[in-house]
């Protein structure tokens, strides 16, 4: 009897050459499958409109790999937005006049504005399974993550240089190629970078997104998010504290073993050499993975086995030769040919116009349910909130701008203090909203002015990071004229540090205005300690209109709020960008 022997192509490597790299690959790879297969079961489980959240320590790290599984794949869902988004919008300026306005117009919803229809939409296709709910939450955390990326990924396409798709097309690069080798490439910093802030994002309406009512209907979701209320209504302090440990942890894991590892990696697609007068980021992960043999063994098998079987399929493709691969070529005719790009392009703004009609009907019909009482209602409460937000964003400058200039012009304290801070800033803020308030009540500080104090905390993060890049980024040659000039240290402030921080500082200051806006809904109408505590504002409006299923008054909060944040950008920030551009840029 003869003995069956492998090829050399498929045979595997021996596992006695494998090493610790290789074992922690294996157990990576494991653990994803298991946490894949433990989370498609919730998919499937029997709808239950109060599930029991299970407080016990050792649910815990099932809760955390739940919450940690619908952010990872709303995070997936918003890169393939960000990239259908922002090429659309760059390559015609028809799409581009209606996709830019709308998106200004959906990141200022707060989430509470989509949950509704969400939820409801989802719960009619799915009525017997929790389906409906997983996706509502997963969209949910989407409308937080999505917006960022595609504008990222919109201005990476708009200022990439003209010489390089020059020679694409000298080059003779179809469309698809120049898409997935240039584009998307020279995108990949912006898109990582912003992957981390959009993370962050994503977490922070975490009990929201998991633990949410709608009228008479409590909906739960098993997640880190959930236990976290459940621990807040209970008041249970060790169970409190436990979740803010876990979550901790789920951030620095992160950190650690995708997005630093994603920082280093895209570091090889800059289009410039410059490295900021430091050195180059390292990642720990990284560089213990590239020890591994088995990915480069599995490529290799893989390559040969692809070698093997086209060479088998060569007799089987002589018949076809005079036709052409029909069907290699459909899946790049979409890209390749133009009449299919601008056929595309007309489809997707027609489809877009479509549901534009659609929700702006619906919206009608609801607003036109309001009377004169409830939009004074609306209209106060919106002033009180809009001051709220103001106040929010100076108490937030007054201390991020002076950390930030101090963290930027030291390289060192930079590279130490940033994943600080970083973790610091990924942690949802209304994890800690209802400690923080009763802290408040301890001191007799009420919930009016307290809420400025909980939007400082969902804002403040944008500013401090957005002066430390500005900072940092300052030319070394203009360090070393004011070392020169001996300029003291008020004047190299004056003179240096404030107008190079300047726009940055108000990119800064609209995403942290958004945020405090976000952060109204939960900061104004929160519940600690099995105490529901509400101040008067927009935010506690819109989250009183929820809990009520008052459809009405939610669509007037909800439309007021978004036009007050798209008119402030507009005749506000944009007018202050604008100007921050042409007097303090460094480039001008």
């Amino acid at each position: 009897m003869k003995l069956l022997r492998f090829p050399p192509a498929l045979t595997p490597p021996g596992l006695r050459r494998l090493g610790l790299a290789d074992i922690a690959v294996l157990c990576l790879l494991g653990g994803a499958i298991a946490t894949v297969v433990a989370f498609a079961r919730e998919f499937e489980a029997p709808l239950s409109q109060a599930v029991a959240i299970d407080l016990r320590y050792a649910a815990l790290p099932r809760y955390t790999l739940y919450s940690l599984s619908r952010g990872v794949l709303a995070l997936l869902i918003s890169y393939l937005f960000a990239l259908s988004f922002g090429w659309a919008a760059a390559k015609s300026r028809a799409a581009e006049r209606l996709l830019l306005p709308l998106l200004d117009i959906l990141q200022s919803i707060p989430v509470l504005g989509f949950l509704p229809g969400l939820v409801l939409g989802l719960m009619s296709l799915f009525p017997t399974r929790n389906v409906g709910l997983e996706l509502a939450a997963i969209l949910m955390i989407f409308t937080a993550q999505a917006w960022n990326l595609a504008l990222s990924f919109y201005n990476s396409l708009k200022g990439l240089p003209a010489p390089l798709r020059d020679a694409c097309k000298v080059a003779g690069w179809k469309a698809s190629r120049t898409f997935w080798q240039l584009e998307v490439p020279a995108a990949a910093q912006g898109l990582v970078w912003n992957g981390m802030l959009s993370m962050a994002g994503g977490w922070f309406f975490l009990m929201v997104n998991e633990a949410f009512r709608l009228g008479d209907h409590d909906y739960r979701l098993p997640g880190i998010g959930s236990y976290m209320s459940v621990a807040l209504d209970q008041g249970n302090a060790p169970a409190m504290a436990l979740a803010i440990l876990a979550m901790v942890l789920m951030i620095v894991c992160l950190d650690q073993l995708l997005w630093r590892p994603l920082v280093v990696w895209v570091e090889k697609f800059r289009l410039d050499d410059t490295t900021g007068g430091g050195p180059a980021p390292g990642s720990w992960v990284l560089e213990f993975l590239r020890r591994a043999r088995l990915p480069r063994r599995a490529a290799l098998l893989q390559r040969r086995a692809y070698r093997s079987a086209r060479r088998a399929a060569r007799p089987l493709e002589r018949p076809f030769r005079a036709v052409g691969p029909v069907i290699w070529r459909a899946p790049r005719f979409a890209l390749d040919h133009p009449v299919a790009r601008r056929l595309g392009a007309g489809l997707l703004m027609a489809a877009v116009g479509a549901v534009a009609l659609l929700g702006a009907k619906s919206l009608w019909l609801l607003l036109a349910q309001l009377g004169a009482r409830e939009w004074g209602a609306l209209v106060s409460s919106a002033a009180l909130t809009f001051a709220r937000v103001m106040g929010a964003v100076v108490v937030s400058t007054a201390w991020a701008v002076p950390a930030g200039v101090w963290i930027g012009r030291s390289p060192r304290l930079a590279r130490a203090l940033q994943p600080v801070i970083q973790v610091v800033a990924s942690f949802p803020a209304p994890m800690l909203f209802p400690l923080v308030i009763l802290l408040f009540e301890r001191i007799g500080v009420g919930l009016g002015l307290g809420a400025v104090a909980l939007m400082v905390l969902a804002g403040q993060w944008y500013i401090l990071f957005n002066v430390i890049s500005a900072v940092a980024a300052i030319p070394e040659q203009l360090k070393d004229a004011a070392t020169v000039f001996r300029l003291p240290r008020l004047a190299r402030w004056r003179a240096l540090y404030l107008p190079a921080a300047f726009p940055a500082l108000v990119t800064g200051w609209v995403t942290a205005a958004g945020g405090a806006w976000n952060g109204s809904i939960v900061a104004e109408y929160i519940e600690a300690g099995g105490t529901l505590r509400t101040t008067k504002g927009l935010g506690s409006l819109i989250s009183e209109a929820t809990a009520h299923a008052n459809f009405p008054l939610l669509a007037g909060g909800i439309a007021l709020m978004s036009l007050i944040v798209v008119g402030w950008n507009r005749l506000v920030w944009r007018s202050l960008m604008q100007w921050a551009q042409t007097r303090f840029s460094l480039a001008a």
